[in-house]
């Protein structure tokens, strides 16, 4: 497994060793000893998959008081993987990174604890798997635009399949601090 830093200080992309052979690959895609050794130090409790068509974009989401770190790989196709510093007094506050995540190249992207999360799928279809560290809770659910132009995130289409909730959600400038993650 090796491990590639970001940017931003937490964001980390993860590329699992990978056993190939005549039948397929075998990989982990979590072992906690590895990822703690990474810097992974996390107790998952929740597991998600998400199957989304191609130019669907979802985000940008995160919990508010129940703040989530997560763990986010492809399992079939290939997405744009987005990931907001909102950690207040962190020097990259605002700044995003964004990352290629497939089932060809298999990579992780590991998002701490106070970011907001998006994807846009690129291929056909993509089926997204991602843990979470904490319970996923409707009623503290925040988010930021997914087109804010102070973030700038350069998305790979113009033209994005958005839920209407995520189509109203407001910029960064708009939350206040009580509508951020909070640690």
């Amino acid at each position: 497994m090796k491990t590639v830093v970001t940017d931003i200080e937490g964001l980390l992309v993860i590329e699992p060793s990978v056993y190939p052979d005549k039948r397929g690959f075998f990989t982990e895609t979590f072992q906690a000893r590895r990822y703690a050794e990474a810097g992974i130090r996390c107790e998952f409790v929740q597991d998600n998959l998400s199957f989304s068509t191609r130019g669907t974009l979802r985000g940008l989401h995160f919990q508010i008081k129940r703040a989530q770190a997560k763990l986010v790989y492809v399992i079939t196709g290939e997405i744009f993987d987005v990931a907001v510093d909102l950690r207040p007094g962190s020097p990259t506050y605002g700044n995003w990174a964004g990352i290629t995540l497939s089932q060809e190249n298999r990579r992780q992207l590991f998002i701490p604890e106070g970011f907001a999360h998006g994807f846009c799928v690129v291929s056909e279809t993509a089926y997204f798997a991602y843990k979470c560290s904490d319970y996923y809770v409707p009623e503290d659910e925040g988010g930021v635009l997914w087109s804010d132009p102070e973030i700038g995130i350069r998305w790979p289409t113009d033209d994005p399949i958005i839920s209407p909730r995520d189509l109203g959600l407001p910029t960064l400038a708009a939350l206040t601090p009580d509508k951020l993650p909070s640690r």
